[in-house]
């Protein structure tokens, strides 16, 4: 098969990526063969090919938006028929033995694998993955809408969940990328009020179309009090700036996987009962939930797609800020 590789670390202005022939992989015990259609790219996709995350195994393909079809079921898999289409996210596998899956915590799990990390992801034309652990996809979506919500959706919907976000609140939101983009449609679908911090004239217009109430910078303070606030841009410096604007009993809540140092901050913007709390993963839940909701909103994507062979140009561009939504590889042809 044709696979994005990536042998190391490396600066992504550097192309790391190589269009390589790469042997096809074959499903093993309870295992399903997927032949990728389209593949999200995703901020720890940069995370991953530029070395900020540890234990990565290597050599890596990157990719955990995957959309595809089951072309073959591994010996004792019979979840899905050859042909149906299906999902794979972040969470790879879970142990299902430790404290962590016992307590519905299996994103926690010590010995998880991760799509596109510890595991080969969907910068290729084939990938396998436990049958438990592929999501189904609602029908109205297409391959490239559904894309994105395998990561920037689930997980973002878990950080709705882990800040505490109740129906009529006022959340805002730091950092304007694809997750937060649909983050916005799942909160104003539960009639809150959203704040947008982010630097992006095209983002800010962008959050404006979704119905934010109110766009600025982190350097400018908001009409009102917030009572959750979501951190998506990778900056340590942004939790004391989000405290400031939360109320008493407030949450903010870190989405980022990997994010800069949190400096030093004077003990009265977390005192009033103010909680930190971080975003590890999502669940299997979390996917369920998220999917049968999606439709609902609806909740709409706003893809720019690339071929596999310019996985390189769309991974600078994301970096940049260069892509006002999601960025999408097609892969099947």
């Amino acid at each position: 098969m044709k696979a994005q590789i990536l042998r190391g670390p490396a600066d992504v202005e550097q192309r790391p990526l190589h269009l390589t022939d790469f042997p096809r992989p074959v499903p093993e015990q309870g295992r399903i063969l997927v032949q990728v259609s389209v593949c999200g790219v995703c901020h720890t996709d940069l995370h991953v090919i530029e070395g900020e995350l540890p234990d990565t195994v290597w050599p890596c393909i990157p990719g955990h938006e995957i959309v595809g079809r089951v072309i073959e079921n591994g010996p004792g898999a019979s979840r899905y028929p050859i042909g149906a289409r299906v999902g794979i996210p972040w969470l790879h596998q879970a142990c299902g033995t430790c404290d962590y899956c016992k307590r519905g915590q299996e994103n926690l799990c010590p010995w998880a694998k991760f799509t596109g990390y510890t595991a080969p992801g969907g910068y290729a034309e084939y990938v396998t993955v436990p049958e438990q652990f592929a999501v189904t996809l609602p029908d109205v979506l297409t391959d490239v809408q559904a894309a994105p919500l395998l990561c920037a959706g689930i997980v973002g919907y878990r950080s709705l969940r882990i800040s505490g976000l109740e129906p009529g609140e006022r959340l805002g939101l730091y950092g304007y990328g694809s997750s937060a983009d649909l983050v916005i449609q799942i909160a104003r679908h539960w009639n809150c009020e959203v704040f947008v911090f982010t630097r992006s004239p095209e983002h800010q217009e962008l959050a404006k179309k979704r119905g934010a109430a109110w766009v600025g910078t982190t350097d400018n303070h908001p009409p009102k009090q917030i009572d959750r606030a979501i951190l998506f841009a990778p900056v340590g410096a942004l939790v004391p700036r989000a405290l400031t604007h939360i109320r008493k009993a407030g949450t903010v809540c870190i989405n980022a996987i990997h994010t800069s140092p949190i400096p030093e901050m004077p003990y009265h913007l977390l005192w009033g009962e103010r909680t930190i709390r971080t975003v590890a993963n999502a669940t299997r839940r979390d996917a369920e939930e998220f999917m049968a909701l999606a439709p609902k909103i609806p909740i709409e994507t706003n893809p720019q797609c690339f071929d596999l062979p310019d996985a390189n140009l769309a991974l600078r561009k994301l970096k940049h800020s260069e892509i006002n939504g999601t960025a999408v590889l097609k892969v099947k042809a």
